[in-house]
């Protein structure tokens, strides 16, 4: 055998999935541009909720009690269930993938609304991992649920539409910044407390009374004369601030989108495509959108609150009269999950934090993640050999270009993902999802390949045995 033959045949050789998707180039760039147009929509849980919940019932899903074959089950507005009951036995298990809709972001706290020094201002509390020095110095836009005290329901959102304004961070100067952030180590620089979103700057003026912060009393006369809230209305809603611009190609070849939020919403676009081209699939298949991943999935909307469990107990029902306990036990254990989150692509200019040899590189497909957590494998999900195995041959007998990944070196860092929380269950699970650069930052860099093959991968999970 020539040398060339073998080395073929026994080296694991890497190939950009461009290279190796020379004929599918228009495909795609029109899955990108449909991608980005979900990315532009959903900048919050709720909007990816609302997103989802609409294609949905595009495709024929309605509720669950109005549903035999294929139904949604929701919970609370920001995570949810796709159903598609399959012919195969239940008691062989489901074939779930799971992704979650919510991203790293700026929350206002309840009570935010202050003036000083001319300016009126709102108070934050960052959600997820941040780099607080991303958030300063760059447009911001305002998405906000309130509750008000009769009961009724109004959603804003301020700073999208180009004749919106918009809301930002104002940064420290660098004429005044030596002691105050050029002294302190990069994290310390810019403190929580000083993520303040700059809101108003007219006082309101009476000639005849002094008025007491006149700026914040004019903004209150704004929002009351726009959208009829007063300042307790604040105390029972949920504002976040997340950047405002749009969903852009980056790169003089148009190969890469930049956007905020594709942590982890470019696996929740893929796994709702995969899903709704795999309806045909014999087997029962979910498509779980959660929430609150970002800050370890606590919460009753994250994976911890076991939804999952929840939804399995919905399907049981519709194939059985009266589902025993043991039966969901069964079901759950018997299946298989992909845990559908992103992995951190070796960065050109950083790579020193990367072992290469195990790292994800962009646009060389999706990433499969054997193993999550931190150092020594803490707090990880560790799919088995057996189960490695079974998505290695899938993924290689449906041609989608993929590759493995840690999330750096051994003793770098590391994060988790919901795959360990599904693992609980007795299920196999495994990670699966697109490389990114800038992860967690207000601009996430993706390759328009790799997104594709992201959703090749999934459709290849769902329909193979």
């Amino acid at each position: 055998m020539e040398i060339k033959d073998l080395e073929k045949k026994l080296k694991i050789t890497k190939k950009s999935a461009w290279e190796l998707n020379k004929e599918n180039i228009e495909n795609i760039f029109e899955f990108a541009e449909e991608y980005k147009k979900f990315l532009d929509f959903a900048k919050t849980e709720r909007k990816a909720f609302d997103y989802i919940l609409n294609i949905a019932k595009e495709h024929g899903f309605s509720d669950y009690k109005n549903s035999n074959e294929k139904f949604i089950v929701s919970n609370r507005g920001k995570s949810l269930a796709l159903v598609k009951l399959g012919k195969n036995s239940i008691e062989n298990g489901i074939k779930f993938i799971v992704s979650h809709i919510d991203s790293p972001r700026l929350d206002l706290k309840q009570n935010p609304l202050f003036e000083d020094v001319g300016v009126g201002l709102l108070r934050t509390h960052y959600y997820g991992g941040i780099k607080k020095y991303h958030w300063v110095s760059i447009p911001l836009s305002l998405y906000g649920t309130f509750i008000k005290e009769n009961g009724e329901k109004l959603e804003i959102v301020i700073g999208e539409d180009d004749n919106d304004p918009v809301f930002t961070i104002a940064d420290l100067l660098p004429h005044l910044a030596r002691k105050t952030q050029g002294e302190k180590k990069v994290f310390e620089a810019i403190p929580g407390e000083k993520l303040v979103v700059m809101f108003g700057g007219i006082p309101l003026t009476n000639e005849d009374d002094e008025i007491k912060e006149a700026i914040k009393l004019n903004i209150l006369k704004i929002l009351n004369e726009k959208y009829n809230l007063v300042e307790e209305d604040f105390l029972s809603a949920e504002v976040e601030i997340v950047p405002c611009f749009k969903a852009r190609d980056v790169g003089i070849d148009r190969s890469f989108i930049g956007a905020y939020g594709q942590d982890d919403r470019v696996c929740a676009f893929t796994s709702l495509k995969a899903f709704f081209d795999s309806l045909n699939s014999d087997d029962t298949i979910v498509a779980l959108f959660a929430d609150k991943e970002e800050i370890g999935s606590d919460g009753n909307t994250g994976a911890k609150a076991r939804f999952l469990e929840y939804v399995v107990s919905k399907i049981l029902e519709k194939k059985f009269e009266n589902p025993s306990e043991f039966l969901l036990k069964e079901v759950l254990f018997n299946s298989r999950a992909v845990s559908a989150d992103v992995n951190g692509a070796v960065n050109p200019v950083y790579q020193d934090v990367h072992e290469k040899q195990n790292a994800a590189i962009i646009g060389y497909g999706v990433c499969v993640t054997k193993f999550t957590g931190s150092g020594g494998k803490y707090s990880a999900n560790d799919a088995h050999a057996e189960f490695m195995g079974w998505i290695r041959k899938i993924l290689n007998k449906n041609n989608v270009v993929w590759q493995t990944g840690e999330l750096g070196k051994v003793d770098e860092g590391g994060g988790g993902t919901v795959a360990k929380f599904l693992a609980e269950y007795g299920m196999d699970v495994i990670d699966i999802g697109t490389a990114l650069l800038g992860m967690h930052s207000p601009f996430e860099i993706s390759s328009k390949a790799d997104v594709y093959e992201t959703y090749k991968a999934y459709k290849a999970f769902y329909n193979e045995n």
